[in-house]
């Protein structure tokens, strides 16, 4: 038998996971920056000790993090690996019952994005000896079964570590997932308390230094050359850009594919950036919160070239975007799941190689140049839109809009810098909105579209990129969600500058309701009326700038244009974390993206308002398109 050292299981693992490294294109890190956690009688004794140990020996082992709430550190490790372009993520660490089943909200939003994070949540013992135990759940069909299976169906790979001899074959196979940009997303690995106590004499070679090879999978000769052939008999074709193409790193190959055919690109929310604002080609946001340029070439478009997209139903506005009466698709992408949708042409490959090779393929063909011109007309005219939005004066109450306040961010922050937002009516706005200057100046999580990811994954974005301003955009709905990690930021010395929007209510599900005939109904924060025993009194007394300022931040308040500027000059001048304080009205909506989303309104109802909304909602539906039909290859 070879060379062993003796230690527990939870020693065990620190150790082997900051050992283990990425590498892509002949680039290595560390494939782990650190690890969040947060103490139990679960974990205290097991991973915390393990992680105390390696503090004190090897302090760039692994380091460790307090979080503040169990789904925020996942939000914070998952924001820090999409910055990374999913090279590199963090551990997260937790307790046993609701310190675990916590984490089942960030679980499913890292593998909806298909982002890498390993989860290591604890569980009840191996060894049954002590059964039940606190915050065990008991059924009587199942003697197995703990609250960390609800992880399964939520995790790109789950595992439970019952023995010592398990470990290794675990956490090899969480690797390779952690590490394939076809199957990542949240990998679970669970760890019973007395497990991750046990000594075990471990072969020293579990502990070397390991190379997890990112690949980028060589798209097939012949089906790309058939897209290509596609491409070139496309007269109106469109590239939906989405947020594989950052993933791979492929932001300069789509710029001379754009360039070289003059083919236009529409961007989903996790594709913005891929192509910057005022490029020749970039039509910039599709979908439900699209622009109107980008809309208005889907609905022609005859070929569309999804590249590193899952077409979600806001990309494809819940299939109404596209309505050429013989469009088809081209799709590559480096998940067969993806590359098969839309029925179209299959693509399974890197969209970066895929983008050179098809670059290459296509050498003297371009679009025609009547085509040029009505898409470059059609952007320009809505770029006047937005510069005309983001000088929306104050209205008569002296508030400010939703659009001047985005408009006042995106103008004096740097190219370079990162805005960060997640849920509510903020990011169909930015989408459409936010001029983008640089490849990663937009993190938008909408996969999800998670209340409460803003201050936590801001908090991941600024780990990940301390040389830029991080400008984390969030509402009070959102806010109040989860801002815990403000104190997390305070605590690791982290430059965060949050624009808080207080506008007293959900805007986004308060503007859906009424668009759906629902009347803003239960969307307001407002007080019970006396008389009416309504959500229909007074605005709320919560002061959510003195809580900001609780957290021991600067919060700066800011009520016209003027301050609202100085605020975000002051901030980005300074080395501290700020919270700008604004209140906005919510009922100035931004420009309509003249498109659609399918959200079912009732058949039936005693309301005239709900009555009018399924009338207009049977419209869109009759627009609603199955595609089925593959594109005929010349």
């Amino acid at each position: 038998m070879g060379k062993t050292v003796r230690m527990t299981v939870a020693q065990a693992t620190i150790n082997f996971l900051g050992a283990q490294h990425s590498e892509s294109d002949g680039i290595e890190q560390k494939l782990f920056a650190g690890c969040f956690g947060i103490f139990g009688h679960g974990n205290v004794a097991g991973i915390g000790q393990a992680l105390l140990q390696a503090e004190l020996e090897q302090p760039e082992l692994l380091p460790y993090v307090l979080g503040r709430n169990e789904q925020a550190m996942v939000h914070s490790a998952v924001a820090y690996a999409r910055m990374k372009e999913r090279r590199q993520t963090w551990v997260v660490s937790t307790s046993v019952g609701p310190g675990a089943t916590n984490m089942l909200t960030g679980a499913a939003l890292a593998t909806i994005n298909r982002l890498p994070v390993l989860l290591l949540p604890a569980d009840t013992f191996a060894d049954r000896s002590a059964s039940p135990l606190l915050q065990e759940l008991e059924q009587p069909y199942a003697g197995d079964l703990t609250v960390n299976d609800a992880f399964r169906p939520l995790s790109a790979y789950f595992d439970r570590v019952w023995r010592p001899e398990q470990l290794a074959p675990a956490l090899m196979s969480a690797m390779r997932v952690l590490t394939d940009p076809a199957a990542t997303g949240a990998v679970t690995v669970c760890f019973p308390q007395d497990v991750q106590v046990q000594a075990y004499d471990w072969p020293v070679e579990l502990f070397e230094r390991r190379v997890w090879h990112i690949a980028r999978p060589l798209p097939e000769t012949r089906v790309l050359a058939q897209a290509a052939e596609v491409i070139r008999n496309a007269k109106r074709p469109l590239v939906v850009a989405g947020g594989g193409v950052h993933y791979s790193g492929a932001t300069d190959a789509l710029a001379a594919f754009c360039e070289a055919t003059g083919i236009p690109v529409g961007q989903t929310q996790a594709g913005k950036g891929t192509l910057v604002f005022d490029h020749p080609q970039c039509l910039g946001a599709i979908g439900s919160t699209g622009t109107t340029a980008s809309n208005a070439i889907a609905a022609e478009a005859d070929l569309v070239i999804g590249i590193g997209t899952r077409y979600s139903d806001f990309t494809t506005a819940s299939r109404t975007a596209f309505q050429g009466p013989d469009v088809t698709f081209v799709n590559i992408n480096v998940a067969g799941l993806d590359a098969v949708k839309q029925a179209g042409l299959s693509v399974v490959a890197d969209a970066r190689e895929a983008l050179t090779a098809l670059t290459g393929l296509l050498e003297g063909h371009r679009v025609e140049q009547a085509y040029v011109e009505r898409y470059t007309a059609l952007d320009a005219e809505w770029e006047s839109t937005v510069t005309s939005v983001f000088a929306q004066p104050e209205t008569d109450e002296g508030l400010l809009s939703q659009n001047a306040v985005i408009g006042a961010v995106n103008e004096l922050s740097d190219p370079r810098d990162v805005v960060v937002c997640a849920a509510g009516s903020m990011p169909g706005d930015l989408h459409k909105l936010w001029r983008t200057r640089d490849p990663k100046g937009y993190h938008v999580e909408y996969g999800y579209s998670c209340m409460g990811y803003e201050v936590a994954g801001g908090l991941g974005v600024a780990m990940a990129c301390p040389d830029r301003d991080v400008f984390v955009m969030v509402g009070d709905g959102s806010y109040l969600m989860m801002a815990t990690e403000l104190a997390t930021v305070v605590q690791e010395h982290v430059k965060l500058i949050t624009v808080l929007v207080q506008n007293h209510g959900y805007a986004s599900i308060g503007a859906l309701s009424e668009s759906l005939g629902s009347q803003r109904f239960g969307t307001r924060y407002r007080a019970r009326g006396a008389q009416s025993h309504r959500l229909d009194g007074d605005f709320l007394p919560v002061d959510l700038a003195a809580n900001a300022a609780s957290f021991g931040l600067e919060v700066i308040k800011a009520r016209t244009m003027a301050e609202l500027a100085d605020a975000i000059k002051v901030a980005k001048a300074g080395s501290e974390p700020v919270v700008i304080y604004v209140e906005t009205d919510p009922f100035i909506d931004a420009p309509s993206s003249e498109s659609w989303w399918d959200v079912p309104v009732s058949a039936t109802s005693t309301l005239e308002s709900t009555q009018q909304a399924r009338t207009t909602y049977d419209e869109h539906k009759a627009r609603q398109r199955l595609f089925l039909t593959p594109p005929r290859v010349p």
